[in-house]
């Protein structure tokens, strides 16, 4: 996009307005994917944030050489998969108990609308194998394709979509029992 380049641009010269321009462009987008492969708002703020605060101290030297909401979902997924394996390794919690995945900006009339659905699409998501729920959630919200997905997950961009594939389709089958029930 030309505005990514023209802010990308001002963040190599220093204005502090281009990196908050950035922020304000991609963070709901970025939360999405961040609590979709975490089914943990908390978490993912965290992971957010953290990948803007190294994309700010990348900002002079930074060189955007593809779509610049796409190296913040890699950043974003990279950092949630690395806390997956650390959470995995620490067996803290389960992730079932995470919390849900509103944001606290919605305002509490939709936040009472949509919590069961936040709800159930969070535990769905969570019972998802962690590859298919990567290239759901990279694919979905990240606005990845098959081939940066791929090449990021080292395999091919055929078992690539089928990952996708298997994961809708498991994501439909565990939303139309809880629909059923």
């Amino acid at each position: 996009m030309v505005e990514d380049r023209v802010l990308v641009w001002r963040l190599n010269r220093g204005d502090a307005a281009a990196l908050s321009r950035v922020y304000e462009k991609y963070r709901e987008d970025l939360l999405r994917l961040a609590a979709s492969m975490l089914s943990d708002r908390l978490a993912a703020e965290d992971i957010v944030q953290d990948v803007f605060i190294r994309f700010a101290g990348l900002a002079r030297t930074f060189r955007l050489t593809g779509s610049l909401k796409g190296y913040l979902a890699t950043c974003v997924a990279n950092a949630a998969r690395n806390q997956i394996v650390a959470f995995r390794r620490r067996e803290t919690a389960d992730l079932d108990e995470a919390l849900g995945l509103a944001s606290n900006d919605a305002p509490p009339d939709a936040w009472a609308i949509y919590s069961e659905q936040f709800a159930q699409v969070g535990r769905a998501m969570a019972e998802l194998p962690v590859e298919q729920r990567e290239v759901v959630t990279l694919h979905l919200y990240g606005d990845l394709p098959f081939r940066e997905i791929a090449a990021w997950q080292k395999t091919s961009i055929k078992t690539a979509q089928s990952r996708y594939r298997y994961g809708l389709d498991k994501l439909r089958s565990l939303l139309n029992s809880k629909v059923e029930e």
